[in-house]
């Protein structure tokens, strides 16, 4: 099977691990990029987009990136706190006054960034049909009280981050999230990355091929926020290859794109926050990304986490892969990943169609990243 792009020599193992992958099958179809301060070490793709092994993984080819949306959402929040719009001190309920509701009027913008408001997820009964219905899903969660009260302790906002920071961009810019990260983000630099797919794109799509079975070897949840957050709403992988899926805005899940356009945006905050002359971010906007907003056993994955505004930092009894230092990275459900490391000006991003288990990251994922800093020690 072959694999297209092009690969820097010292990088080799990094193609040679796509390869194999390929080859045993444990991916489908995958793209990887390695930019280094605006050069691009590695792009590759290859494999297929369907499981039939009839259409190839092309250079343009986009599939749903889950969990990567949410750096590309928070992105959006940094931007407006950059531009003086958006103060992460601020009670979300400042910009969006029906939020106060059930004890939330306290509750603060970095909260939303950071994985800490204690609104991980929707009150029941809600299906997976009412995160595509806008008003819907954000009044219902302007109205819920939070599900556990320290602000300190992360329970990651699985599917209502995207809706909780959208809300806070659509009061403060008139735009709804899916059109400022087109109009403010993947247009100006262009980036091949959408909320939502356009249907006009569907012919490129590599469908999802969701995942084994989970195990459920997570601590146990005495507060039953891993349970709650998990089924408010059950979310089903297939479901992420319908046109309601495509249609839909939400910026916690259903981002479409490739490991180029994913690189190209989220390296600004490798890159110092400009991107080929495309200013998004101040260095002091990136400096706080990294200060921690949270570290210890996130309530909804039940593992080790530490957060910083916008983004995981790391955490070795977690992501042992991603060394400690000034770095941050998120993925999504199935083994996407992206690391970013501004003093270094490394971007590595990593996107693919098979899922494999887990929220975070995955071992093909770790393969890579592992191989990349090896080619860089």
């Amino acid at each position: 099977m072959g694999i297209d792009g092009h690969c820097d020599p010292r990088f080799t193992a990094v193609r040679d691990t796509l390869a194999a992958n390929l080859d045993n099958g444990s991916e489908l179809g995958a793209s990887i990029v390695v930019d280094i301060d605006g050069h691009t070490a590695v792009d590759l793709w290859g494999g297929y987009r369907d499981t039939e092994g009839r259409l190839p993984w092309e250079s343009d080819t986009i599939t749903n990136v889950w969990s990567t949306t949410k750096m590309v959402t928070c992105l959006a929040a940094l931007m407006l706190i950059d531009r003086g719009v958006l103060d992460p001190d601020s009670p979300v309920a400042h910009y969006w006054p029906e939020f106060a509701a059930a004890g939330k009027e306290n509750i603060a913008v970095r909260h939303l960034l950071s994985h800490t408001s204690g609104v991980s997820g929707w009150d029941r009964p809600f299906a997976e049909e009412d995160l595509y219905d806008w008003e819907l899903s954000t009044s219902r969660l302007a109205a819920q009280a939070p599900w556990w009260d320290s602000r300190t302790t992360s329970g990651y906002h699985a599917a209502s981050q995207g809706h909780l920071i959208g809300e806070v961009v659509r009061r403060v810019t008139g735009k709804s999230l899916r059109q400022f990260v087109a109009d403010d983000i993947a247009g100006p630099l262009g980036a091949d990355f959408q909320i939502g797919a356009a249907e006009s794109d569907w012919v490129r799509i590599a469908d999802v091929v969701p995942p084994p079975p989970p195990t459920d070897d997570a601590a146990p949840d005495p507060t039953m926020v891993r349970r709650k957050t998990f089924l408010g709403p059950l979310v089903h992988a297939e479901s992420a290859n319908t046109a309601a899926w495509r249609a839909a805005d939400m910026g916690a899940l259903n981002g479409h794109g490739n490991a180029r356009s994913v690189a190209r945006i989220l390296s600004v905050v490798s890159r110092g926050g400009t991107v080929d002359g495309v200013r998004l971010l101040s260095p002091g906007t990136i400096d706080s990304i990294f200060e921690e907003q949270s570290n210890g056993v996130d309530l909804a994955l039940g593992i080790p986490l530490s957060f910083g505004l916008g983004f995981a930092l790391p955490q070795q009894q977690s992501v042992p892969y991603i060394p400690d230092g000034k770095i941050c990275f998120w993925g999504g459900w199935g083994g996407s990943l992206t690391v970013l490391h501004p003093e270094s000006q490394l971007t590595i991003s990593y996107v693919m169609n098979r899922m494999g288990t887990g929220i975070i990251g995955s071992d093909r994922a770790e393969q890579y990243v592992r191989a990349v800093y090896d080619a860089i020690a």
